[in-house]
C-alpha cells in the first residue's frame, strides 16, 4: 500500500498530466506569462460554472478577500463581523486594512457562523459580514442575507473551503456558494478542491459596478496602463496557474464526487464507535468535504489519536487549535477565554482524516481500522 497522504495531489496529477503539459506549453509557446488567453478563457468558464457576472482572478486567496475590502473603502475602525473558527487569513485582512474585527460564534453541528449570534454584534459601526463556508458546505446564506438586508450590510464569502458547493433557497432555487452575497473570495491553493499548482484566487461578484473596481484595484489601481484611478495592489492569477486550473475546472464536480464518497464511508464506518461525532450536513447546503472533520466526544483524547495514527503512518491535521479571538496577533481588540465557548470547545476537539480524490478503498479501510482500534485500546 502507498504511503497516505491528507491530499493526494501526485495521484491526481498523474491522471490528467498530459492536459495540462497541453495547457502549459501553449502559454510557454506564447510567452503570455501575465494576463495571457489563459487567464481570461479560465475566468469565463469560471464565470459559467458559477453562473456569476464576473470573476476577478487575483494572485490569492487572502488578496480576494482584502481586495474586496479595498473596494468599499470603509473608515478605519468600522466593524466587521467573522467567525473565530476559521483559518487567520478571513481576519487577518480585516485587521490590515485598520477595521476591526468583531468574533462571533459557530454552530457546533455545522461549525459555521451563528446567525443569532451574529445578529446580536451588530453596531452602529457595522459595515460587513464575512460569512465562511468552513471545511466545504455553505454557511445559512439565507438567513444572514436577511439581516444584512435589514442592517444594510455588506456580505463577503469566504468560499475557500467550498468551491463548487451548491445552496438551495427556501423557493427551490440553488446558487453557487461565493456567489450570494455582495461578492465572494476563493483560493486555488494546491490542496483546495479546485487547486492550482502554485498560489491563485479570485473573485466573485454580480455587480458590475464592484467588477470595474475590483479589476482596477489587483492591477496597480488602473483602467487604462499608467493612468491610476485608485489605489491599488499587484494582485494577478499568472498564465500558467490559470492554464491549470481551466484543466482542473473540467474535473471539479467529479472531484467534489469522490470526497463526498470518502466522506460517506467514513461515516458509515464510524456508526461503529460512540467517540466520534461525524459531520453534520445542513438541508440547505451540499457538502464538498475540502475537510472531512469529526469532534471526538471526549476532548482529552484528541492529541492522543493524532500521534497514535501518526505512528500508524497516517497523517491527521487539526483545524483550527487556537480560535482567532485568543491569537496573540489579535490580544489587542481584548476578547478574553471562556467569552466563545462552543469555538474554544471545537478547538479542543476537532480533527480531520485523510480525503481526496484519489483515495484507494484500502487505504481508507486502513484509516478507519485504526480509528476504531484506538478506542478499543
Amino acid at each position: 500500500m502507498e504511503s497516505i497522504r491528507m491530499v493526494d495531489l501526485v495521484g491526481q496529477y498523474a491522471k490528467i498530466k498530459e492536459e495540462v503539459k497541453d495547457e502549459i506549453n501553449k502559454v510557454l509557446d506564447s510567452a503570455t506569462f501575465i494576463n495571457g488567453p489563459a487567464v481570461s478563457d479560465f475566468q469565463s468558464e469560471l464565470e459559467k460554472y458559477l453562473s456569476v457576472k464576473h470573476v476577478i482572478p487575483c494572485a490569492n486567496g487572502t488578496d480576494a478577500l482584502q481586495v474586496i475590502m479595498m473596494a468599499y473603502d470603509f473608515p478605519k475602525g468600522a466593524e466587521v463581523i467573522v467567525p473565530s473558527f476559521t483559518y487567520v487569513a478571513t481576519v487577518e485582512v480585516i485587521a490590515l486594512l485598520g477595521l476591526k474585527p468583531v468574533f462571533v460564534e459557530v454552530y457546533p453541528d455545522t461549525f459555521n457562523i451563528d446567525i443569532e449570534d451574529l445578529e446580536s454584534k451588530i453596531t452602529g459601526q457595522t459595515v460587513a459580514i464575512v460569512p465562511v463556508h468552513l471545511y466545504g458546505q455553505c454557511a445559512d446564506m439565507e438567513r444572514l442575507m436577511r439581516v444584512a438586508k435589514k442592517h444594510d450590510l455588506k456580505v463577503f464569502e469566504d468560499t475557500a473551503q467550498a468551491i463548487g458547493a451548491d445552496y438551495k433557497f427556501s423557493d427551490g432555487n440553488t446558487i453557487k456558494a461565493g456567489t450570494i452575497g455582495d461578492a465572494g473570495a476563493t483560493s486555488f491553493f494546491p490542496s483546495k478542491n479546485l487547486g492550482a499548482y502554485g498560489d491563485g484566487g479570485a473573485i466573485m461578484t454580480n455587480s458590475d459596478e464592484l467588477a470595474a473596481k475590483l479589476r482596477m484595484i489587483v492591477n496597480h489601481g488602473q483602467s487604462e496602463r499608467y493612468y491610476h484611478d485608485s489605489i491599488g495592489v499587484n494582485s494577478r492569477l499568472d498564465s500558467i496557474q490559470a492554464a491549470i486550473l481551466k484543466v482542473k475546472l473540467k474535473y471539479l464536480d467529479s472531484y467534489n464526487t469522490a470526497r463526498q464518497e470518502v466522506a460517506d464511508k467514513y461515516n458509515s464506518a464510524f456508526v461503529a464507535t460512540d467517540e466520534i461525532i461525524t459531520p453534520v450536513t445542513a438541508d440547505f447546503t451540499s457538502h464538498v468535504y475540502h475537510q472531512y472533520t469529526i469532534k471526538l466526544k471526549d476532548a482529552s483524547k484528541r492529541n492522543e489519536l493524532n500521534k497514535y495514527l501518526a505512528a500508524q503512518g497516517i497523517p491527521s491535521m487539526i483545524y483550527y487549535p487556537v480560535p482567532n479571538h485568543l491569537q496573540k496577533a489579535y490580544s489587542y481588540y481584548g476578547y478574553k477565554k471562556g467569552e466563545f465557548k462552543i469555538t474554544e470547545d471545537l478547538c479542543s476537539r476537532v480533527i480531520s482524516f485523510p480525503i481526496h480524490t484519489e483515495m484507494e478503498s484500502e487505504q481508507q479501510d486502513f484509516i478507519i481500522e485504526n480509528v476504531l482500534k484506538f478506542f478499543s485500546l
